[in-house]
C-alpha cells in the first residue's frame, strides 16, 4: 500500500473527499502562484541574477538637484539609474506631501528662483498638511494624495518623499504645516489616507521622519530623549497606524537622534521595532546626509539618499556611507552579503508592489483644473472657524464697504516654504522673497489665488478696498470709513527656521488691534503654520483658521466668508494662551530636549494632565449650523469597543459635522486623562439625522509595557465620552474591557 493511501486509510469517505479538494486547490493555489508571483518571489528571483555590483547599485541615490546631473536624472531629489539588463526601472524621487516640489539651485537676473526641474508651473498646491489634518477627513486626504500622484506620474517621477507624521510636541517648530497635528490617531488616519492615494497611482511614497524629529533648531545633532513606553504610546504610535493603513513603500529615517542615538543608526528603532515588531516589509531610505557610517546597514538602513557626485553627501559628509565604505565590509565580512540582499529585496519589492515595473509613467500635460477643484475642495474643509460674535459670518449681502487689509490678500494666500514649496502655476502672486538664510530652497512664496478678487466676485454689489498694512494709521482710516474690516494676519514657516516664538510676526498684532478698536466689526483671517497667540481676540468679531490654503485657497477664503462654503475644519492642534502653557516655555537650543516632562501626554492630553485652560482646544470648530448628539451605545466584545451614537443637524444649513469618541484611561495609568479614540465626518442636511458607528483600536485603551515588550490592556471601566472638541463632551458612557495583551 502507498504512503498516501496508508495516511487516508480511516479517513471518512465525506473528509477523504474534502481533502483530496484541498489538495487539488492547494495544487491550483501553487500553479496560480508560480503564475503570478507575490513581489516579495518576484523581488528573491531578481536578487539571484543580481551580481554584488548591481546589488550596490541600488543602495544609494544621487542627488539630481544640482545642476550637473547623471544621465537619466531629471532633476529630482533623489536618483537610483535604470538597470536595464535586468529591467530595474530607475527611481526618480521627489519631495511632495502638499504638492510635487521644484528645486531651485539659484537666482535668474530678476532676483528670482532658479529651477532645477521642468517649468515654473507644472504642480498643483494643496493645502499645508495640517490644513489637511483640520479636515478630519481621510477621503480628502486619499483624494490629495492621489493628484499628488498623478502630477508626479505625468512628469516621469515614480517615487514621493511624502508622509510627513512627526507630532507636534513643539508648536514653534517649522516644519508643523507640513505634520498632521497632535494625535496619534487623527494622524495616522490623515497619512494613511493620502499615503494610499499616492500608491494608487503607481507613485510610491515614504512615510517620514522616523522618529521624534520635533523641531528644526539643532536639528542634526539634536537628541530627542524619551522613555519607551512614551514613545510607543505617542510618536511611534502614529507611525504604527500609518503604516498599517497606508503600507508605504519606504520610512524615511530622520535627522535627529532618539536617546542619543542616531535615527539612522538606531537598532532599535529600525531592526526591533520597525521590521521586527511591526513586520515592515519595505525599506528604509536616509533623509538627505543623515547617514553616519557603513554600519547604518547593520542598524537597519537600507538605502543611503542624496550622494552629489563627486562631493559625498548632499550636506557635507566627506562620503557615501554605501558607497566604497559598504563594498569594503562585505568584501571583508563585516556586513554581511546576506544583509546586502535584504537590503535590495526590501527595495525591489517594494517597487514590484507598486507597480514600478509594470506601470512606467507617462509623460503628458497634469490636468490643472481639475487639480485645483481637488485643492479647493481640501481648503473649504480645512478652514476652521474659531470666532464669530453675533453671527458675524456668513457676511450680510447687504454689506456695502469692506476693507481688506494685509496679507498680500489682494494678489494670493501664502505657502511654507522648504522641500515642501510647490512652485505655482504660472508663477508666485508676487515676487518671490528669500530671507536672509542660508538654503537656496527657503523662500516665501504666495500662491496666485487672491481672496480679495474672489470675495469681490461673490459680492459683485460691495465695494472693496485694500490696504496692505504697512501704515497702521492708513489701515484703521480705511476700517474706519468701511463696513467690515478683514485683516489677512500671515505668519511664514519653513524648514530649517523655528518660530522664535508664537506671535504673529512684523506688527501684525498691534496691526490687530488698531483695526478692531476702529471698526467693531473686524474679522481676522490667518494664513499660518501653526499655533499663534490672539492678544486681541475679545476685541474681533470672528477669526477665520485658513493654514497655507493652497492654489485654490483664496476661493475657499471667500466662499467660507460669504456663506457660499459651511466651514467644517475642526483643529489638529491645541492652541495655547500663551508660551508658559507649554511643556518648554522657551525653546530648547541645546543638542538635548528632554520630552520625558509630557511623555505621551502630547497636545490636547497635556493640558488635560496639567488642568490647564488653552486658547483654543484640540478639535474644536465652529460652524453655521449647530449639531446634537444622542442615543449613545457602547458594546463590548473582550478588547473590542464599539461606540454608536446619532448625529442630527439641529440648524438651517446644510453643513459636515466631526464627532470625536475619547476615552478615558485608568487612574493609575500613568497615562493623561484621555484620548482621542474615534471619530467621523458627516455630512447632513437640515433637520437631518445619521447614525455613526466606530470600533476603538484596542491600543487606544492599552499602555505599553516595555519589559514584556507588548500592549497591556487592564480590566476595568473605561470612560466613553463623545462630543465637538476634546473640552466640548456632551454624551457619557463606558465600557467594561477585559484584560488582554497585544503583540506590538
Amino acid at each position: 500500500m502507498k504512503a498516501v493511501d496508508l495516511l487516508f486509510a480511516s479517513v471518512p469517505t465525506r473528509t477523504l473527499c474534502l481533502t483530496a479538494l484541498s489538495l487539488a486547490c492547494m495544487s491550483s493555489a501553487s500553479a496560480q502562484s508560480t503564475a503570478n508571483p507575490t513581489p516579495d518571489q518576484r523581488a528573491d528571483q531578481l536578487v539571484q541574477r543580481m551580481s554584488l555590483e548591481d546589488m550596490h547599485h541600488m543602495v544609494q541615490t544621487f542627488n539630481t538637484m544640482v545642476p550637473q546631473q547623471p544621465p537619466g536624472g531629471i532633476g529630482t531629489a533623489g536618483y537610483v539609474p535604470a538597470l536595464p539588463a535586468l529591467g530595474i526601472p530607475a527611481l526618480q524621487e521627489n519631495d511632495a506631501g502638499i504638492g510635487v516640489h521644484n528645486y531651485p539651485v539659484g537666482k535668474d537676473k530678476n532676483g528670482q528662483p532658479l529651477l532645477v526641474r521642468g517649468k515654473a508651473g507644472d504642480a498643483t498646491a494643496l493645502p499645508s498638511l495640517l490644513g489637511v489634518a483640520a479636515t478630519w477627513n481621510p477621503q480628502i486626504a486619499y483624494a490629495g494624495g492621489s493628484m499628488i500622484g498623478s502630477e508626479a506620474y505625468a512628469q516621469g517621477i515614480n517615487m514621493l518623499l511624502a508622509g510627513g507624521i512627526n507630532l507636534a510636541r513643539e508648536p514653534r517648530n517649522g516644519r508643523n504645516f507640513e505634520y498632521l497635528g497632535e494625535d496619534p490617531l487623527l494622524a495616522a488616519r490623515i497619512d494613511g489616507a493620502e499615503i494610499r492615494g499616492i500608491q494608487s497611482r503607481h507613485v510610491l511614497s515614504t512615510i517620514k521622519h522616523y522618529a521624534l524629529n520635533a523641531q528644526e533648531t539643532n536639528r542634526l545633532t539634536m537628541s530627542s530623549n524619551i522613555g519607551e513606553r512614551a514613545i510607543r504610546e505617542s510618536d511611534l504610535l502614529a507611525f504604527e497606524l500609518a503604516i498599517e493603513d497606508g503600507h508605504p513603500a519606504s520610512v524615511m529615517c530622520g535627522y535627529n537622534k532618539v536617546n542619543n542615538i542616531y535615527d539612522c543608526s538606531n537598532s532599535h528603532l529600525l531592526n526591533d521595532i520597525l521590521k521586527r515588531d511591526w513586520k515592515y516589509p519595505g525599506w528604509v531610505m536616509t533623509d538627505w546626509g543623515a547617514d553616519h557610517g557603513v554600519n547604518d546597514a547593520l542598524a537597519g538602513v537600507d538605502q543611503v539618499s542624496g550622494i552629489d557626485l563627486g562631493t559625498g553627501s548632499s550636506l557635507g559628509n566627506t562620503g557615501s556611507s554605501f558607497g566604497a565604505p559598504l563594498t569594503q565590509a562585505i568584501t571583508n565580512g563585516t556586513v554581511p552579503r546576506s544583509r546586502l540582499q535584504d537590503m535590495v529585496h526590501r527595495i525591489l519589492r517594494s517597487m514590484y508592489a507598486g507597480g514600478l515595473f509594470d506601470h512606467p509613467p507617462v509623460i503628458k500635460p497634469i490636468n490643472a483644473k481639475a487639480d485645483a477643484a481637488v485643492s479647493r475642495s481640501a481648503a473649504e474643509q480645512a478652514i476652521v472657524l474659531l470666532k464669530n460674535d453675533r453671527a458675524q459670518l456668513p457676511l450680510n449681502a447687504s454689506v456695502k464697504t469692506i476693507a481688506i487689509i494685509g496679507g498680500h490678500a489682494d494678489a494670493g494666500v501664502l505657502s511654507g516654504g522648504g522641500s515642501a514649496q510647490v512652485w505655482p502655476i504660472g508663477g508666485p502672486a508676487i515676487p518671490a522673497v528669500q530671507p536672509p538664510v542660508q538654503n537656496v530652497w527657503q523662500w516665501m512664496v504666495y500662491d496666485p489665488s487672491s481672496p480679495m478678487k474672489a470675495l469681490q466676485k461673490q459680492m459683485p454689489a460691495a465695494t472693496l478696498r485694500y490696504d496692505d498694512g504697512s501704515d497702521p494709521a492708513k489701515a484703521v482710516a480705511l476700517a474706519k470709513s468701511s463696513d467690515i474690516a478683514i485683516v489677512f494676519a500671515t505668519q511664514w514657516m519653513c524648514e530649517g527656521i523655528d518660530a522664535p516664538n508664537l506671535s504673529l510676526p512684523n506688527g501684525q498684532d498691534a496691526l490687530i488691534d488698531a483695526v478692531a478698536a476702529a471698526n467693531p466689526h473686524a474679522i481676522v483671517v490667518l494664513e499660518n503654520g501653526g499655533p499663534v497667540k490672539m492678544p486681541w481676540l475679545s476685541k474681533v468679531s470672528a477669526v477665520v483658521e485658513a493654514w497655507y490654503p493652497g492654489s485654490r485657497g483664496g476661493d475657499a477664503i471667500a466662499g467660507v466668508l460669504t456663506g457660499k462654503v459651511n466651514p467644517s475644519g475642526h483643529l489638529p492642534i491645541t492652541f495655547p494662551k500663551d508660551e508658559q502653557q507649554l511643556p518648554r516655555p522657551q525653546m530648547t537650543n541645546a543638542n538635548e530636549v528632554d520630552y520625558n516632562v509630557e511623555g505621551a501626554a502630547v497636545g490636547y492630553k497635556w493640558y488635560d494632565e496639567k488642568k490647564l485652560e488653552p486658547l483654543f482646544p484640540f478639535g474644536f470648530g465652529l460652524s453655521y449650523s449647530r449639531f446634537g448628539y444622542s442615543d449613545l451605545h457602547v458594546s463590548t466584545q473582550g478588547d473590542h469597543v464599539t461606540v454608536s451614537f446619532k448625529v442630527t443637524n439641529l440648524g438651517d444649513r446644510a453643513g459636515m459635522d466631526t464627532p470625536q469618541i475619547y476615552v478615558g484611561m485608568p487612574t493609575d495609568s500613568g497615562e493623561a486623562p484621555r484620548r482621542l479614540a474615534g471619530f467621523d465626518k458627516v455630512s447632513l442636511q437640515p433637520k437631518e439625522s445619521r447614525t455613526v458607528s466606530v470600533t476603538i483600536d484596542p491600543r487606544l485603551l492599552a499602555v505599553f509595557d516595555a519589559d514584556a515588550d507588548q500592549w497591556r490592556i487592564a480590566a476595568g471601566s473605561y470612560p466613553i465620552d463623545v462630543g465637538h472638541s476634546s473640552r466640548d463632551l456632551v454624551l457619557n458612557g463606558q465600557a467594561d474591557v477585559a484584560a488582554a495583551r497585544i503583540a506590538p
